[in-house]
């Protein structure tokens, strides 16, 4: 089949048989016609990148001969202390455009009773359709306070932030989802504890990272954890996260796992028509984008102006934002180190239309230089957690203490 254009990134519809690889995902109420959601990302994934995937991941729907909600695409994270105190920039994070359903909000939180109340203020002001709980942050800063990929290992306080949010947010017909780790590391393992708790509590689906802490993104994911995973929670779908660079990457994964859905972190990095890919993948087509340089300044410069609508007309900010995104947008091409390095201090968008400018604009899709791992791998580490908290899984007064002031060290939301 013919892929995109250099100048459309629209695939061809797929032929009339084309058979769709997984049915539609049921979170709750929403139907996603696509069983793709796009992992929150701390300082990506806010609405004008959000806008983007979605527009790609339309794209994708349409060559695959499908309609309706493309892909679940998350808010980053905020905590559930910024959002009861409405804390300006967090207001911000959890903006979406008009256009944008089901509202997908995760909440950071390690407190049963301001999460309920994050809860409560999200469904009861309308301000979200779903809420996803992040327990899968392996950043020290997180972990070192009990919070994120640490808290699981703690099962009653686990239960009692799923729970609490549940109760909230079930009389709304808000959904709950809560996305985890394999564990703290290799020798404290949670994901099997902590995906029956959240089932029991009213969860509406679980997604797995296949990495420990320990790992942060280094190494290869444990596609395996995420088929245990599915064998043990079966009354909510179960879906996959870990290593997604490509569609035949997803597809791979729900042949191996047996998952209902997949969710897509670093893979999307500079590459939103992934979710075009995506899309006709599980749609039964073969259609591919395969976007020129022309096409991909032209999309990182939409981005940039998405930004300036986020950042409320803030052109400055907005440029200083899409700096970050230059390197991934033009892996693999020919741009040169002098423009990467003058995007890389761009202030305004007539300044980004002059560069872009002096590109080799011609120049077509790289093939394998742009495809595969982008974003920080790192390197394994050891967790940093509170004190003793690997010698029981219930928590102690001194922890207790040291948890309640684990949102206050989460800054941006």
């Amino acid at each position: 089949m013919p892929v995109a254009s250099a100048t459309t990134a629209v695939p061809e519809p797929a032929a009339p048989s084309a058979a769709p690889v997984l049915p539609p995902l049921h979170i709750g109420r929403h139907v996603v016609e696509s069983p793709v959601v796009l992992a929150p990302m701390a300082g990506i994934t806010n609405r004008a990148f959000r806008r983007l995937c979605r527009e790609y991941g339309s794209a994708g729907l349409e060559a695959g001969g499908a309609s309706g909600a493309t892909s679940l695409y998350v808010s980053e994270m905020v905590t559930s202390r910024a959002l009861v105190e409405r804390t300006p920039e967090t207001l911000r994070l959890i903006s979406h455009d008009p256009q944008e359903h089901p509202r997908s909000v995760q909440l950071y939180s390690v407190d049963p009773a301001t999460a309920g109340l994050a809860a409560r203020m999200l469904v009861t002001e309308d301000r979200a359709d779903h809420i996803d709980l992040n327990f899968g942050c392996p950043v020290p800063k997180v972990t070192r306070k009990g919070g994120g990929a640490a808290l699981p290992w703690k099962t009653e306080l686990f239960r009692g932030i799923v729970a609490a949010v549940v109760r909230e947010a079930e009389p709304y017909a808000v959904p709950v989802t809560v996305k985890m780790r394999v564990g703290i590391d290799a020798e404290h393992v949670t994901y099997l504890d902590a995906g029956r708790i959240a089932e029991g509590e009213g969860a509406a689906a679980v997604a797995l990272h296949g990495r420990t802490a320990a790992q942060a993104y280094s190494g290869r994911a444990d596609w395996s954890a995420i088929a245990r995973l599915k064998e043990s929670v079966t009354t909510v779908p179960v879906l996959g996260n870990g290593d997604i660079w490509s569609a035949e990457d997803a597809l791979d994964m729900v042949r191996q796992t047996g998952c209902d859905g997949v969710v897509v972190g670093r893979g999307c990095l500079g590459r939103p028509w992934l979710f075009t890919d995506l899309a006709a993948a599980f749609a039964g087509s073969d259609a591919r984008v395969r976007p020129g340089l022309r096409e991909v300044t032209a999309t990182l410069r939409r981005h940039a102006v998405y930004l300036v609508d986020f950042y409320d007309g803030d052109e400055l900010r907005a440029c200083r934002d899409i700096r970050k995104h230059v390197a991934w947008y033009l892996k693999g091409f020919p741009a040169g180190s002098t423009v990467r390095n003058q995007l890389a201090l761009v202030d305004s968008l007539p300044a980004l239309d002059d560069l872009i400018g002096t590109m080799a604009l011609d120049a077509p899709w790289p093939g394998a230089a742009a495809e595969g791992q982008r974003g920080r791998a790192g390197s394994p580490r050891v967790v940093a957690l509170p004190e003793n908290w690997l010698r029981s899984r219930d928590l102690d007064a001194a922890q207790s203490a040291q948890v309640a002031q684990a949102e206050l060290s989460v800054s941006g939301g």
